[in-house]
């Protein structure tokens, strides 16, 4: 039968899986731990539009001096030829300079620079940009064979997760309904067994975190010394959440500076899910997700 118990597994492609019969079997989430509709269920609903920035606790940021998990490749790599390599996904019919740029592929290229300024001791300069279009996958085939060390711009799409990609928390968020596949943009890495990309992809996503958290905190680009110092990554980068945020600001200053160019009103009631979550729903499905 389809929900039988398997002790060895037959296939380990992931087209021979269906998801959904995970459904079948036990339910959805509502049904597995909800059954009475009258909980407060708090974050665990879905999301038809509100705030979900959330930065997930920092947990212990000191470093243990008998568990040195050593260098990073990556970032040792990236130190070494003194710039970061930045793929940034574009709009088919974008023709501007993307130093220039605004709105979402501007946000884009600043996560670029934040990731610069943190490896860098604050020299936010120190990244090389390659631009990429939106409608094809050589974006992929530049992460996986290094051409590029971090890729911005694209939107998380879970076919990828078993393609060797990794996404982190998103930094920007679509305006589509709940019951559609919801658009979501964040920083993706490679996501290889190695523990030193494992590293890497865990400092990738503390600085996206890093820019929520300052908004949480009411840190600013002018406070960023309150920020959390993390020796955890080495001596080298223990100021790197503090100089992301001397560069970039919190998340409003920085959304603010690609959206609020014209003086539009960006209201947070405006912004759909671009704002902090204050523990409303914060469930979604992303594109693609297995089924």
């Amino acid at each position: 039968t389809l929900c039988q118990n398997h002790t060895d597994f037959p296939s380990h492609e992931m087209h021979d899986l269906n998801f959904l019969n995970a459904v079948y079997c036990v339910g959805n989430y509502k049904e597995i731990f909800y059954s009475d509709t009258d909980i407060d269920r708090g974050m665990n609903k879905i999301n038809n539009g509100t705030g979900m920035l959330y930065a997930t606790p920092f947990g212990k940021l000191n470093m243990d001096k008998n568990n040195d998990i050593g260098p990073s490749r990556t970032l040792t790599k990236i130190k070494k030829e003194k710039k970061l390599k930045c793929g940034v996904v574009v709009p088919d019919d974008f023709e501007g300079n993307l130093s220039e740029s605004d709105k979402l592929v501007g946000m884009s290229i600043d996560y670029c620079h934040a990731l610069a300024a943190a490896i860098f001791i604050g020299d936010f300069k120190k990244v090389d940009f390659f631009k990429f279009s939106g409608s094809d996958d050589s974006f992929l085939d530049a992460l996986a064979n290094e051409s590029i060390d971090v890729l911005v711009g694209g939107r998380i799409n879970r076919k990828h997760d078993f393609d060797g990609f990794h996404f982190s928390t998103p930094y920007y968020y679509g305006n589509e309904s709940a019951i559609d596949d919801v658009n979501a943009y964040s920083i993706a890495t490679r996501a290889t067994r190695d523990q030193d990309d494992a590293l890497f992809r865990s400092f990738v996503n503390c600085i996206v975190l890093a820019i929520i958290y300052a908004q949480e905190n009411g840190i600013q680009r002018e406070t960023s010394i309150d920020m959390p110092l993390v020796p955890v990554f080495g001596t080298s980068l223990t100021w790197a959440l503090r100089d992301a945020i001397a560069y970039t600001g919190n998340y409003d200053e920085l959304y603010s500076k690609h959206f609020h160019r014209d003086g539009a009103n960006f209201a947070e009631e405006k912004r759909g899910r671009n704002t902090l979550n204050k523990g409303g729903p914060m469930m979604i499905s992303f594109p693609n997700s297995p089924q």
